[in-house]
């Protein structure tokens, strides 16, 4: 019996790596003959995602899994370079080149049985590390960590550059509406990623979809009952193995030691949730990225007032315009709302800064989550059996709320246009407390039968994991490739 290993290259970003982690654990526990080394790389302007890193290199996860903490490069992050991520991953390139030599150089001085290295599996946004892993003749694989709808409307603006010239940027501000095979629904051009629609973006992204084809397979976190049209109609004309083995969840979370601000925040929203009755609470958290002007909040202060109902609101502070930060919290709300909204919405809201979001969709008391519809977001929604209302801000959010609630009917809009990233140049538009309210009392009072859908997706989001299920079976298979 062959041991094996296999080096795993995450995007520096906790929902990345997270998801990668989580990947790895179940690799080596479906199969102890694999031995996986995931490299870290680290982004300059997060110290959290940083100290992040250091104790997952710390810890033992498992004794099949280690980490291999990359040095941050401070220089790295070129906000001024035509495509940044691009350009941020060639930089590390070395790097990722030299911890590779080093492993291969230290697997062969194992005793008893090395573990060969057989291979990458470089994340959705690290194609160029495919260069690496042909370097030293490794096979790679891509994991992928949206979903099979963006992963085909990719490929397929990809085919439509290459074969017919079509550029995905004459769509920008249009009313047309594509036909993509994969999709049963026209896809309106207001819904596609903003990196299809800016001119210095797009080409990278083509050329991840090139690099992907050069690779043995692709791994994709979701799962057959969800985006079966999607997988049937892609499926048909592509010669790679695509392996649907999600939903990949970290579903049980640490956040330190007992007493520690993190477990003392997280039992003070437990225990309001707990005081509140079934299903009766809206929460909206909108990412590590999202935040919004205070216009805009007070927008959504109005209509969470006005609506009525019981809410959880996990509130950022906007970084200053034009650079490149992650939100942070407010010390004191009130500095926002100045007009009472806090005092009045006392006996039926609570905001919260950070949000153990795992935690909160698991309560009993949750029935709605106004979410920016991350992948990894609407995966856990799914787990948990709670219908969302659909904000995107940015990435590939746009098309995930398309097919929430066009495509497959398992949410309601609020909007499924907005986009506030630093690919689009666009003027972001304001939502009005009106349409926000309208969104969450579709989302709490009208919505039966798509709360019954989302039910059902959240039984069948378990089964596709247990043994027999569509993702275990296509975990087998990925595992049975791997070894061939």
């Amino acid at each position: 019996m062959k041991r094996s290993e296999l080096v795993f290259i995450p995007s520096p970003g906790i929902g990345h790596v997270t998801s990668t982690v989580e990947l790895a654990r179940v690799l080596v526990d479906r199969d102890d003959r694999f031995f996986v080394t995931i490299i870290l790389m680290k982004l300059p302007f997060d110290d959290k995602f940083t100290s992040y890193c250091q104790s997952l290199a710390e810890s033992t996860i498992s004794n099949n899994i280690k980490f291999l903490d990359l040095p941050l490069l401070e220089q790295a992050l070129d906000t001024k370079a035509k495509d940044i991520v691009a350009t941020y991953m060639e930089t590390y390139k070395p790097l990722v080149k030299e911890a590779l030599a080093q492993l291969i150089e230290s697997s062969t001085l194992r005793p008893d049985q090395p573990p060969r290295l057989i291979g990458l599996l470089v994340d959705m946004f690290c194609g160029t590390m495919v260069d690496v892993g042909n370097d030293f003749g490794l096979r790679s694989y891509v994991f992928f960590t949206s979903g099979v709808g963006y992963l085909s409307l990719l490929f397929s603006m990809q085919t439509m550059k290459d074969e017919q010239n079509v550029d995905s940027t004459q769509f920008k501000g249009s009313d047309t509406e594509l036909m993509i095979s994969s999709f049963a629904k026209p896809i309106p051009a207001r819904v596609l990623p903003s990196m299809f629609l800016n001119k210095d973006v797009v080409p990278g992204f083509l050329n991840l979809a090139r690099m992907y084809r050069q690779t043995k397979g692709i791994v994709v976190n979701t799962f057959l009952e969800l985006e079966s049209h999607v997988m049937s109609s892609f499926f048909d004309g592509l010669t790679l193995p695509v392996y649907p083995v999600g939903p990949i969840l970290k579903l049980q979370r640490n956040d330190g030691d007992k007493g520690s601000d993190k477990v003392r925040e997280k039992e003070e929203i437990i225990g309001w949730l707990d005081d509140q009755p079934p299903s009766s609470v809206v929460f909206l958290c909108f990412g590590s990225m999202g935040s919004f002007d205070e216009d805009q909040l007070k927008e959504i202060a109005k209509a969470l007032e006005h609506c009525g109902h019981r809410f959880l609101w996990s509130l950022r502070r906007a970084p200053p315009k034009g650079t490149i930060v992650f939100p942070s919290g407010y010390n004191n709300p009130k500095e926002i709302f100045t007009d009472g909204f806090l005092d009045r919405t006392a006996k039926i809201g609570k905001i919260i800064g950070w949000a153990p979001q795992v935690d909160i969709l698991a309560h009993p008391a949750v029935g709605g989550f106004v979410s920016h519809c991350g992948w990894n977001s609407i995966l856990e929604s799914l787990w948990f059996g709670v219908p969302i209302a659909t904000w995107p801000i940015d990435g590939e959010q746009q098309l995930n709320a398309f097919q929430m609630v066009v495509e497959l009917g398992l949410g309601v809009e609020i909007k499924l246009d907005y986009r506030k990233d630093f690919l689009s140049d666009d003027e972001v538009k304001m939502v009005t407390a009106e349409e926000i309210e309208r969104g969450i009392k579709s989302l709490m009072e009208n919505n039966g039968e798509i709360k019954e859908k989302v039910k059902e997706m959240s039984e069948k989001s378990k089964k596709a994991v247990m043994e027999g299920g569509s993702s275990h079976s296509s975990f087998d298979r990925f595992i049975a490739d791997l070894m061939s």
